[in-house]
């Protein structure tokens, strides 16, 4: 029967770490070999960005970063600094290239067997913790990122329009391929924009 998500809990946008050189446009990406999530979306956007996407589990990361195997990778800060690639990576580039919320999910057929009291809080609580989530992630996302920097990462802020416009081929894929793709894509424009 599937899963279901109880709410969106906060993540944070993803950023880019490599050892070569601050990224601040996509074409800074040329040529590395860049660690993205088994996606079929997120290797298409780094593709398009001119880098050579390697998907990989994150528990994977690490080693990978410290022996060379991948130049950079790209997490929210909250992963970085938890995996500690402040010690494998030299550049952090605070792209935001994609937002990572996090779902608190149940799987349909156990959730329906609970009481109907159980399912309420937990939907409820689900909820009320989601908006704690966001305003911690929100205040955390400096203090990491001051952490990351006094353990010598060198940062950077990405030129975000040029991540947008480098990703306008796969808007148009998303759009032509995803069921009400089109419209989606407008909404997430409009709220970056701030319209």
């Amino acid at each position: 029967m599937g899963y279901r998500p109880l709410a969106i809990w906060e993540n944070g946008f993803r950023q880019i770490t490599n050892n070569e050189r601050p990224i601040n446009t996509p074409e800074d990406l040329k040529g590395l070999k860049i660690r993205t999530p088994n996606s079929s979306w997120r290797v298409a956007m780094f593709k398009e960005y001119g880098s050579n996407p390697t998907p990989m589990g994150f528990s994977e990361v690490f080693v990978a970063l410290q022996t060379g195997v991948i130049d950079g990778q790209e997490n929210p800060l909250t992963n970085i600094a938890a995996g500690k690639l402040d010690e494998v990576q030299e550049y952090l580039s605070l792209s935001g290239h994609v937002y990572s919320p996090a779902y608190p999910t149940v799987g349909v057929a156990a959730f329906e067997k609970l009481d109907p009291e159980v399912q309420t809080v937990l939907a409820e609580t689900a909820q009320e913790v989601a908006i704690w989530a966001r305003e911690m992630g929100a205040s955390k996302d400096g203090d990491l990122l001051k952490q990351l920097e006094e353990n010598g990462m060198k940062v950077n802020k990405a030129d975000r329009a040029a991540f947008v416009a480098a990703s306008k081929p796969l808007y148009d894929k998303f759009a032509a391929e995803v069921e009400n793709g089109q419209a989606m894509i407008d909404q997430a424009l409009s709220l970056a924009d701030g319209s």
